[in-house]
Formats: C-alpha cells, sequence, structure tokens
C-alpha cells in the first residue's frame, strides 16, 4: 500500500473502501464537514478500512472538541480539522486531540485500548502516534501557519486551496501562480517545522507541484468524481 497516496470518502460505501484498498491506496480521508456520514458509520467504517491496512484521517465537521475526540475514538489514525482561524484559535481546538499534559483529550477507553486497560506508556504513545492536521484554508490560519506549526498539539498541515484562494480574495481556485505561492509558503513553513503537509491534487499539475514541495500525502481521487469518471468512460468506450 502506498501511504502517502489517499483517496477522498463523502459517502459511506464499504465497496469504493474495499477496493481502494486493492488498488493500492493507502490514506483514506474521510470527509465528514460536507459529507453524510453519522457517528454510528465512523463507528463501522473506521475500523473495517483500518483492518485492511489504510490509514484513516477524518476531516471534520466543524473545529469543535467533541468532534476531535469522537473521531479518535472509534480509532482514526488522525484528524483533520478545518475552519482553523488564528494560531489562538488552534491553539484551543487542537488541544483535543492530545492527552495531557500536551493537551486536553478526554480518556474513553474502549476501542483505543482494545478494550482493555491502558498500558503504563499508552498515553504518550497514543500522543506521538495519532496526528492532528489543522486545516490553512483561511487568511488567518495562512498567515499565523508558522506560529500553529509550532504547537505541540499539530502535527502537519493539511491545505484546502479553494477556501484559501477564497479567503485570500482571489476567488475561484484555479492553481494560478498566486495559488502556488500560498501553498508553497504553507510547503516551506512545514519543512522549517519538521511536520507533514498534505494536499487534494485533482490534476497531474498539482501532484507534480505537491511532490516537488515535499507533500506527505496527496490525495488523487474523490468518490463522487471517481464514480463520474468511470461512468463517463464507459459510456464513451461502448458508445
Amino acid at each position: 500500500m502506498m501511504k502517502n497516496i489517499a483517496c477522498w470518502l463523502a459517502a459511506p460505501d464499504i465497496v469504493f473502501i474495499e477496493i481502494a484498498a486493492d488498488l493500492g491506496y493507502g490514506t483514506l480521508v474521510m470527509d465528514q464537514e460536507h459529507g453524510t456520514f453519522d457517528l454510528k458509520d465512523f463507528d463501522r467504517l473506521i475500523p473495517f478500512a483500518r483492518r485492511l491496512g489504510l490509514d484513516v484521517l477524518v476531516k471534520l465537521a466543524g473545529p469543535l472538541a467533541e468532534s476531535v475526540q469522537q473521531a479518535l475514538d472509534f480509532g482514526a489514525t488522525g484528524v483533520v480539522i478545518p475552519h482553523i482561524g488564528s494560531v489562538a484559535h488552534a491553539r484551543s481546538v487542537c488541544a483535543a486531540a492530545k492527552y495531557p499534559p500536551i493537551g486536553t483529550r478526554s480518556y474513553a477507553g474502549a476501542r483505543t485500548v482494545r478494550y482493555g486497560a491502558p498500558s503504563l506508556t499508552y498515553f504518550e504513545d497514543d500522543n506521538r502516534d495519532t496526528r492532528c492536521f489543522a486545516m490553512v484554508e483561511t487568511a488567518e490560519s495562512f498567515l499565523d501557519v508558522e506560529e500553529i506549526l509550532a504547537l505541540p498539539t499539530v502535527d502537519g498541515i493539511f491545505v484546502g486551496p479553494s477556501d484559501l484562494s477564497l479567503s485570500r480574495g482571489r476567488g475561484r481556485y484555479g492553481f494560478t501562480d498566486a495559488d502556488r505561492s500560498d501553498l508553497e509558503a504553507v510547503a516551506a513553513a512545514c519543512k522549517a517545522a519538521g511536520k507533514p503537509w498534505i494536499m487534494p491534487t485533482w490534476r497531474v499539475e498539482e501532484k507534480a507541484f505537491a511532490d516537488l514541495n515535499g507533500a506527505s500525502v496527496t490525495v488523487i481521487a474523490e468518490q463522487q468524481g471517481a464514480m463520474a469518471m468511470g461512468l463517463d468512460e464507459t459510456l464513451k468506450r461502448m458508445l
């Protein structure tokens, strides 16, 4: 499996997850913010995907501590927190992804400790292994990206190119020179901080750009888009 290659899921679909794992995708991004997932879906699909060997990142419905903890308690590899504003906002929200003394995450037990008691090093191990990606998709988070990366509760950055372009006053995202300049600045800040960054790359040139700038994971396929592309290609081939 290629852990650095991700696909995007917006609606609960076991078959999609199976196919993605069989094809060699290594990371699954589950989009709660713009998708149709409820907690029962997470309880069912996250452990299923993990058993298939996929890393699972949950893009949360919003920057809420409860959402952070729920996704991690269900067994997600990490969380992607949208709508981050200033570093002060990131400090408050991202704390929910780490246990004290680093953060404020509440201990739930159950699946996170395989339904037993936590080991002597469980909390330190989980703080190290569980990933918290702050989204840079607002003008505020872009300006504060270096300070956000310095937070011990933030493991990396997940960029939202479309919303970042809108927030920065450029309108519709087009992978323009200005868009690339912002993305390069985020990549440089992550490199300086020694922390990874993730980028959705729907075009070949975006994928090449992300690779060139050291993205740790690139999201190259989206559920509905992949379905539409497959249906379109089949129609063209058969008619």
